[in-house]
């Protein structure tokens, strides 16, 4: 079964929570806070942002799929689903 996009998201949320390195560089980079994490994560942008983040760097991608069992076809997809359709007419 295919996941949906906020799915993908929060499973790398999920996933960050139990690698605190890269989700001490996830919360620099995004300026969120630990406490305020919960209530982010029902923000569309934001789960796009948690996308991007796996998404921008290929060993934390390839890592999150190695240990969830996610196909990276899944988590390319939730990013096209976040960042929306590409103008190429700007």
């Amino acid at each position: 079964m295919m996941k949906t996009a906020d799915d993908t998201a929060i499973a790398i949320l999920s996933w960050l929570a139990g690698e605190p390195e890269l989700l001490s560089r996830f919360l620099a980079l995004s300026g969120t806070e630990l406490g305020s994490l919960r209530q982010a994560a029902g923000d569309p942008g934001f789960l796009g942002g948690v996308v991007t983040f796996l998404m921008d760097h290929e060993p934390t991608l390839m890592a999150f799929c190695a240990a969830t069992q996610t196909p990276p076809e899944d988590v390319v997809r939730a990013h096209q689903i976040f960042s929306g359709p590409v103008n190429f007419d700007d």
